[in-house]
């Protein structure tokens, strides 16, 4: 057995697998492949559908706001939110959390200016930055709520005079969020909720048609959702397995009981990690993610032979981010927490070898 703490594409629930493989040689008794039916059937819509449907009862979506499915990773929306909400002439505002938030506003300067409140670069981006004001005269403000390679996350949002636009691709589904408080919310599915290829966006509709721009049509926000996420053909088998995956997340109880679970997770790690001489958590104790658990060896000589250990145990994807180091444990969703148990005993048997 595996144990995947991958940081992405990560772990999926194995039903969901054995479903989403089913439906590539047969999909629902058609006799056709999921990848091979048309986009517009009747079968495939009702994919699409339900998949909308599970995301707006799952995040408790108020009305007024849109869910797609769209295509380009995260990193797309990266520019098509300024494209779609920061006017001619306008600013927008961003707290730097790390590279995806670097990268992010670096695109919002092709659009305007950017006010950059508070940054942690001077850290490595060991911290959430606090204390901050945010601008009354910006477009939006714009957060990362998980910082995938740092291991850092935002466990309380700041309330702001302005919509606030948050990239959760690393934490989306893994707690209780009020969508109310943000304007936009975008995610790349690869993390929780299903496989690279399709990213999920939840707009607030009345910010839509403001810019003062032309958008092309695939980069505009109200073509897409007038649309209704195929204004071409979009993402079929990520759709579907992001759809299965969110029909687990339900069976499971939903949101509120899968973030038991990871609090569950992260709990017993970091005890791990903060009990454990050979070992040490990089991110601030205040802001340690429950989604990627980063941390290094006391003794960097220590590092590939614990990677060795794990390798033998069977798990696999611990290795740190090059801008880190050291280790990142991925505990996302699907992750049981009996991996997490395992690598924990790893630990405990390393750091008994290493006295």
């Amino acid at each position: 057995m595996k144990h995947n703490f991958g940081a992405g594409p990560g772990i999926l629930p194995h039903e969901v697998l054995k479903q989403a493989a089913a439906a590539v040689v047969d999909f629902n008794g058609t006799g056709l492949s999921l990848l091979e039916i048309s986009h517009r059937s009747p079968e495939f819509e009702a994919v699409l559908d339900e998949a909308v449907k599970l995301v707006k009862e799952l995040f408790e979506v108020p009305e007024g706001y849109s869910v797609l499915f769209l295509q380009g990773g995260a990193s797309t929306q990266f520019a098509l939110a300024p494209y779609n909400l920061l006017p001619e002439g306008g600013k927008a505002a961003y707290l730097e959390t790390g590279v995806w938030a670097n990268k992010a506003l670096k695109e919002a300067k092709f659009f305007g200016d950017v006010e950059v409140v508070a940054t942690s670069k001077e850290s490595n981006f060991t911290y959430i930055p606090t204390n901050y004001k945010i601008p009354e005269d910006a477009a939006y403000f714009h957060i990362t709520s998980n910082n995938t390679i740092y291991g850092t996350q935002m466990h309380h949002f700041p309330k702001s005079p302005i919509p606030v636009v948050c990239d959760m691709s690393s934490d989306i589904f893994s707690r209780k969020v009020n969508v109310a408080d943000f304007g936009l919310i975008y995610a790349g599915a690869q993390k929780n909720m299903g496989p690279a290829g399709v990213t999920l966006v939840i707009i607030k509709d009345d910010l839509l048609g403001k810019t003062g721009r032309k958008i092309p049509a695939m980069f505009n926000y109200q073509v897409q959702i007038e649309g209704g996420s195929m204004y071409n053909t979009p993402p079929c088998f990520a759709i579907y397995v992001s759809m299965l995956t969110l029909n687990w997340l339900k069976s499971k109880g939903g949101v509120a009981e899968i973030e038991k679970e990871n609090d569950a997770k992260a709990k017993v790690l970091y005890q791990e990690i903060d009990r454990n001489p050979l070992f040490k958590a990089v991110a601030a104790t205040e802001d340690r993610s429950h989604m990627n658990v980063c941390f290094v060896s006391e003794n960097p000589e220590h590092e590939k032979p614990f990677l060795k250990l794990c390798d033998e145990k069977g798990i696999v994807g611990l290795k740190g981010h090059r801008s880190v180091g050291g280790f990142r444990a991925s505990i996302y969703n699907a992750l049981p927490i009996t991996s997490v148990y395992v690598l924990i005993e790893a630990m405990q048997e390393f750091a008994e070898k290493n006295k």
